[in-house]
Formats: C-alpha cells, sequence, structure tokens
C-alpha cells in the first residue's frame, strides 16, 4: 500500500511494536512501597504479582494482629497503584493524541 493510507499503517505498526517493548519492560519492572514507617515493605512486578512482602520483627504484636495486617494491605496496595501509574503514565505517553475507542 502506498500514499497517506499505506504511511498511516506502517506508522501503525511501528507504534504498536513500541507499545508491546514498552509493556514488557512495564511488566518487568519492580515497584516497592512500605507502610507503617518501613515496619512492612512489599514489592510487585508490572503484572501485579507479589514479589516480596517483609515485615519488621518489631511490627509483630500478638495482641494486635489486626494492625499487621492494615499494614500489609496498605504495602501491598500502594505496590499495585505505583505499579498501575506507571503504566498508565507510560503507556498514555504513546498514545496520546490518538483517536483510539474505547
Amino acid at each position: 500500500m502506498t500514499g497517506p493510507m499505506g504511511k498511516q499503517l506502517k506508522d501503525a505498526k511501528k507504534m504498536m511494536k513500541q507499545m508491546m517493548e514498552e509493556q514488557e519492560k512495564l511488566q518487568e519492572a519492580a515497584y516497592e512501597a512500605a507502610s507503617g514507617g518501613g515496619m512492612v515493605t512489599a514489592k510487585v512486578n508490572g503484572k501485579f504479582e507479589l514479589l516480596s512482602l517483609v515485615i519488621e520483627k518489631d511490627c509483630i504484636d500478638p495482641e494486635d494482629p489486626e494492625m499487621m495486617s492494615d499494614l500489609v494491605l496498605a504495602a501491598v496496595n500502594e505496590a499495585i497503584r505505583k505499579a498501575r501509574d506507571a503504566q498508565e503514565q507510560s503507556l498514555g505517553a504513546l498514545t496520546s493524541g490518538m483517536n483510539l475507542p474505547f
């Protein structure tokens, strides 16, 4: 195909390749967050899979297990939010100015 339509097709294929490469990088990246002043630290990847969870021993109080649960949830959720935000920002930059149907 030649002309404007051919160029658009070529540009679209190039952009698709860039998006796939960027998404792959984002999925392999690690995103970390802490709660309770660093008492609990969670790390997730761009696939939103939990990679590690570190709980400081000072955080373990047998009399208050709910506190530790809350800190774990806060750290994991924040790490996931960071991963999601990174993906939205990165992929949004690639598609800005395009009229993509959703």
